[in-house]
């Protein structure tokens, strides 16, 4: 029999419903590899094999009746802890939530299962999502299964959703959700060669998910190529009643409608978006994108978005302001940690739970986020920020009357060692220079694997499309992918 853990979305949804194996089966042969890999990549929080056990019985039952079986049917999946899940433990990696236990189950997750996946686990992250290497996480970071070349020190997956990236990279969960608020999804699934897609804000239900900033974050999908993408993010997406944020549109077709023909399509190059001391590597990779998409038949536009370069500020100012406001919720009184030293009251009992609960990173935000809508600062930050960001969408809504689709490297860099970035907060937030503007936008934007670098690591093209036009963007995504022919693997090392 086939390795099943090489195998993605669609052949193990086909492989079951053809008979070929069982999804009993498949839900073994990834528990193992859980099982196997975590104690070196430290990917799950939390591993749950009977309910990936437990799912893959209802798909063999239910295609032994002949009942119709979901487009997830027999897929076990990784979850990442900033979704509730009912009856297992929900962290966001925080030691202040270390414990909880929801009593309900998020829309996005519901749908899933719904759709036949089981869940192999909550895949560990940035703490609160706040972090673009996955060191900040409370239980320890997780550790990217790529390596460079006679070298064993250990690489960062990408940020927050590390733990998503190192599980679907290494094969051991064939793909995996993941949340994006400024690039969590698009900036690790290029630091470990996978694809993902972050899609319009609004388009995935953000009800039973972890608030970090709210206005950004979003939930897309990660998996091995563009066409996993497209029929998870299917499965996920959809209005939501309990989400005021939610888009009351249909979920459209978009794995049937995958088209890689991009004759008639003129696809946009924003000349901001090459830097001073650009890596050229990543230069590269992003020339050779370009050929790719004459190849498919596209026409290339220089393009201008202006307001490009004060995107970053911008969102280091919306961003922890929002987060400031949704983790004043997290008090010690309702649920999670409570630190109630001796004789102490309501106000030092915060402190202290607070003190304990959250990490350094964390504690950075909220501080920085309390400054800027603090009395005297409100209008100076908070309120030029949102200016800005208008103007930075407009600077989209003007590009996309020229051109169908916009094309730029996903991150500045392929992937850094653990402790190489994190002493500089500022340097680690520079990784999000390219995957900031598309969230301030609230636009969809997916990441694919370009090739390697130098020292023969992944790099990722990063196509943003029209609010709504996931397909645009899943098109465009996958002409790249067939021509890219990205087969790389990391060498199992774990």
């Amino acid at each position: 029999m086939t390795d099943l853990t090489n195998l993605g979305i669609a052949a193990l949804r086909d492989g079951v419903a053809k008979g070929d194996f069982t999804a009993t089966e498949v839900a073994t042969a990834f528990n193992a590899a859980v099982e196997a890999a975590q104690p070196a990549l430290n990917a799950f929080i939390v591993t749950t094999p009977e309910k990936a056990l437990e799912a893959a019985a209802k798909v063999d039952a239910d295609r032994a009746a002949g009942n119709p079986l979901g487009t997830m049917a027999g897929v076990p999946i990784g979850m990442k802890d900033l979704f509730a899940t009912k009856g297992t433990q929900t962290t966001a990696a925080s030691k202040i939530l270390e414990g909880f236990t929801p009593q309900y189950e998020s829309t996005v997750s519901q749908k899933l299962w719904d759709a036949g996946a089981g869940m192999l686990g909550k895949l560990n992250l940035d703490q609160f999502a706040m972090g673009s290497s996955n060191e900040t996480s409370a239980f320890g970071n997780v550790i990217s299964p790529w390596r460079r070349p006679n070298d064993t020190a250990p690489l960062a997956p990408g940020g927050s959703s590390g733990g998503s990236s190192s599980a679907v990279a290494a094969r051991i969960a064939p793909a995996a959700t993941g949340t994006d608020t400024g690039g969590s999804i698009r900036q690790p699934a290029a630091f470990t060669g996978i694809s993902g897609i972050k899609p319009t804000y609004g388009r995935c239900s953000r009800w039973g998910v972890v608030a970090f900033a709210s206005s950004l974050d979003q939930a897309g999908a990660m998996a091995h190529d563009v066409t996993d993408c497209a029929i998870m993010l299917e499965a996920m997406a959809g209005f939501d009643p309990k989400d005021s944020t939610s888009l009351n549109l249909p979920v459209p077709a978009w794995t049937a409608g995958l088209n890689a023909d991009m004759k008639g399509k003129k696809v946009g190059i924003p000349r901001e978006y090459r830097l001073d001391g650009m890596d050229p590597d990543v230069a590269k990779s992003w020339d050779d994108g370009i050929a790719w998409m004459k190849d498919a038949g596209a026409e290339i536009v220089e393009i201008s978005l202006p307001h490009t370069k004060y995107a970053l500020p911008t969102y280091y100012i919306i961003a922890p302001a929002e987060a400031s406001s949704n983790l004043a919720r997290y008090d010690g009184v309702r649920y999670g940690l409570r630190d109630l030293p001796d004789g102490a009251g309501l106000q030092d009992m915060y402190a202290a739970t607070r003190a304990a609960g959250f990490g350094p990173e964390v504690k950075r935000r909220i501080m920085i986020g309390t400054y800027v809508l603090s009395a005297g600062f409100y209008d100076a930050y908070y309120t030029q920020a949102q200016k800005v960001r208008t103007l930075i969408a407009r600077d989209f809504t003007e590009a996309f009357q020229q051109v169908d689709v916009i094309l730029v490297p996903t991150a500045p860099s392929s992937a850094f060692a653990l402790g190489e970035k994190s002493a500089d907060p500022l340097e680690m937030y520079l990784n999000d220079v390219f995957s900031v503007p598309a969230s301030l936008a609230g636009l969809p934007a997916m990441s694919v694997p370009a090739g390697l670098d130098r020292s023969g690591l992944p790099l990722g093209l990063q196509v943003i499309g029209k609010a709504f036009d996931e397909q645009g963007v899943l098109n465009a995504s996958l002409a790249l992918e067939q021509r890219a022919q990205f087969t790389a693997r990391p060498a199992k090392w774990w």
